[in-house]
C-alpha cells in the first residue's frame, strides 16, 4: 500500500467517534448537559498522533484542517487514539511501526462516547444492516441486479444495485482480506448499520462526518435526507413541504445551530429540525441517540405497528417502553412550540389516517395476498401482482403515514392516499380478477378451492362499507350528502 494511502487511513480515525458529546474541562459539548467521558482525554497530543499529522499535513491538506476544527482537536485526540488496533483484531494492520485499523467502529468510539454508544446500539439504526435478507435486497440483488460484480470476498459475484444503493444507507458486512485489507465491494461503506469486524453494529460517521464533525451540519435536516428521501419513506421531502421545514428556511440564521447547548425552547424557537424532534434536548429531556424513542407508530411493515412490538423483534429493550410513553416524549418536544391542545389534535388526525389505511387498505390487502399465494407462481417478483402490492404498500401507503406523521398534506395525500387507491382499483382489483378466473379455469382441483377462497374474500372486500362505492352501491344517504356537497361546490364557483 503506497504512503498517501497509509496516511489517508490514519487520519480516518477522526471518522467514527463524531462531534456529539465530548466532554473536557473548558469546552464540553455534552447535549445531555452531563459529561460522560469514560477514559481520561490526553493531557496533551500524542507523539504517535504528532507524527500522523505531520505526515498529513503534507499529503491531505484538507482533512488536516477539518480535523483543527473540531473538538477532538482541542481535546487532544488524534489519529493513533481512534485507529489504533490489537494484535488479534481482523482488521489490524502494521503502518509506519504502528498497529492500527482502518474502521473506528462502535466500539472503538464507546471509550470516550458509552453513553452515546450504549444508546445508539438499542435504536432501529444499529439494526439497520438487517435488510440484507428483505424483499428490497431481493429486489437490488436479483430483480434489479446481477453477479457482475466480482471481489475477492465475492468470488461469485455480488449485485451493484445492492453495492451502491442498498448497502450505503443500511450498512453491509465488511469483509476481511489479507493483511487487514477491506473488500472494495464493502468499503467504504458509512451505512449506519454496518457489520463491523469487530462484531459491532453501526457506523457513527453515517450522520457525524468526517473529520470536522460540525455540530451545526449533523443538525441540520439534509445530513438525515442521505437515506431518508425517496419513494419508499420521503421524510425529506414531507420535512420540505411542512410547515415546519418552510419555518426553517425561513428562519435558518435564528436557530443557533452551533451552540453546544442547544435546547428547543430555550436557545431557539424558529423551527425544529429532524434533530429536535427525535434526538435532541428538550428541557425535560436529555439527548438521545436511539430515535425510536420518541415514536409511537411504526410505519415500515405494510401494516404500521407499535414501536416496542417492532423492538420486541428484534430483542431490543425498547420493547419495555410502550408506544404511550414514546409519545408523550414526543409531545413534551411538542409542547415546546404548541398549545397542548394543538398537539392533541394533531395526533387524532394522524391515528385516524392510520386507522383508515388499515381498514380500507392493509387488512384486506394482506388477506388476499395471502389467499392469492396459492395460485401464484412461487418465485417472489415474478407475478404482476407481488410489484403491485409491494408498491401499494412500501411506496406509497408509507408515503401516506410518513406524511400524516410530520404533517405534509401533498404527501399524505396525492403522493400517498391517492396513489394507493389509483393502484388498489386500477391494478389490484383487476389482477385479483384475473388470477380468480385463471384459478377457477384450472384443472388442479387445488388452485379451484384456492380460486373460491380468494373469490369470497374477494367479494367480501369489494361489498365492505369501504369499497362499496366501486359496485355502484353507495347507500342513498351518503348518495345525498355527496350531492349536496358537489351542488354547494358548483354554486360558489360558477361563471
Amino acid at each position: 500500500m503506497s504512503r498517501s494511502k497509509m496516511i489517508f487511513i490514519g487520519v480516518g480515525a477522526l471518522c467514527i467517534i463524531g462531534f456529539v458529546v465530548f466532554a473536557y474541562k473548558a469546552m464540553s459539548l455534552d447535549l445531555s448537559r452531563k459529561a460522560t467521558a469514560a477514559v481520561p482525554l490526553p493531557a496533551q497530543m500524542s507523539e504517535v498522533s504528532k507524527e500522523c499529522i505531520n505526515c498529513h499535513r503534507k499529503e491531505s491538506k484538507s482533512l488536516v484542517q477539518q480535523w483543527g476544527s473540531s473538538k477532538h482537536y482541542r481535546a487532544n485526540v488524534g489519529c493513533f487514539e481512534c485507529h489504533q488496533a490489537k494484535a488479534g483484531d481482523k482488521d489490524a494492520f502494521m503502518h509506519f511501526k504502528q498497529r492500527i485499523s482502518t474502521i473506528v467502529s462502535p466500539r472503538d468510539c464507546q471509550k470516550c462516547h458509552e453513553k452515546e454508544v450504549r444508546e445508539f446500539s438499542q435504536s432501529h439504526h444499529a439494526q439497520a444492516g438487517k435488510i440484507l435478507g428483505s424483499l428490497d435486497n431481493v429486489l437490488a440483488e436479483v430483480v434489479e441486479g446481477d453477479r457482475g460484480m466480482i471481489t475477492p470476498a465475492f468470488p461469485g459475484g455480488i449485485s451493484a444495485a445492492a453495492v451502491n444503493g442498498c448497502w450505503q444507507c443500511h450498512g453491509t458486512e465488511v469483509k476481511v482480506l489479507k493483511d487487514g485489507k477491506l473488500d472494495p465491494a464493502t468499503w467504504p461503506n458509512t451505512g449506519i448499520g454496518r457489520l463491523n469486524p469487530d462484531g459491532s453494529r453501526g457506523a457513527c460517521t453515517a450522520c457525524h462526518s468526517r473529520h470536522r464533525f460540525s455540530v451545526e451540519q449533523a443538525r441540520n435536516p439534509e445530513n438525515c435526507g442521505k437515506c431518508h428521501m425517496g419513494p419508499d419513506h420521503p421524510q425529506l421531502e414531507i420535512y420540505n413541504e411542512s410547515k415546519h421545514g418552510i419555518a426553517f428556511r425561513a428562519n435558518r440564521d435564528k436557530m443557533n445551530m452551533k451552540n453546544a447547548k442547544w435546547i428547543v425552547g430555550e436557545d431557539y424557537d424558529a423551527a425544529p429540525t429532524c434533530a429536535t424532534c427525535h434526538m435532541s434536548a428538550t428541557k425535560n429531556q436529555p439527548v438521545t441517540h436511539d430515535v425510536g424513542l420518541r415514536i409511537s407508530w411504526n410505519n415500515r411493515p405494510p401494516k404500521s405497528i407499535r414501536p416496542e412490538i417492532a423492538d420486541a423483534k428484534m430483542g431490543l429493550p425498547g420493547a419495555k417502553i410502550n408506544w404511550k410513553t414514546r409519545r408523550k416524549k414526543m409531545e413534551d418536544v411538542c409542547i415546546s412550540c404548541h398549545a397542548k391542545a394543538y398537539v392533541d389534535s394533531f395526533y387524532v388526525q394522524y391515528d385516524a389516517l392510520i386507522d383508515l389505511y388499515h381498514r380500507k387498505y392493509a387488512d384486506p390487502g394482506l388477506a388476499l395476498m395471502k389467499l392469492a399465494k396459492p395460485l401464484l407462481k412461487p418465485v417472489k417478483f415474478s407475478n404482476k401482482i407481488d410489484f403491485i402490492w409491494f408498491e401499494i404498500w412500501h411506496h406509497e401507503g408509507r408515503r401516506a403515514r410518513h406524511g400524516a406523521s410530520m404533517m405534509g398534506p401533498d404527501y399524505t395525500h396525492w403522493h400517498g392516499t391517492y396513489e394507493v387507491a389509483k393502484h388498489w382499483y386500477n391494478k389490484f382489483v383487476p389482477e385479483l380478477k384475473k388470477i380468480i378466473a385463471k384459478g377457477e379455469k384450472s384443472s388442479d382441483a387445488g388452485k379451484k378451492t384456492a380460486a373460491a377462497a380468494l373469490k369470497a374474500e374477494f367479494n367480501k372486500m369489494l361489498n365492505s362499507k369501504e369499497h362499496r362505492w366501486y359496485l355502484g352501491k353507495m347507500s342513498d344517504a351518503e348518495k345525498a350528502e355527496r350531492k349536496k356537497r358537489s351542488d354547494a361546490f358548483k354554486s360558489r364557483y360558477k361563471k
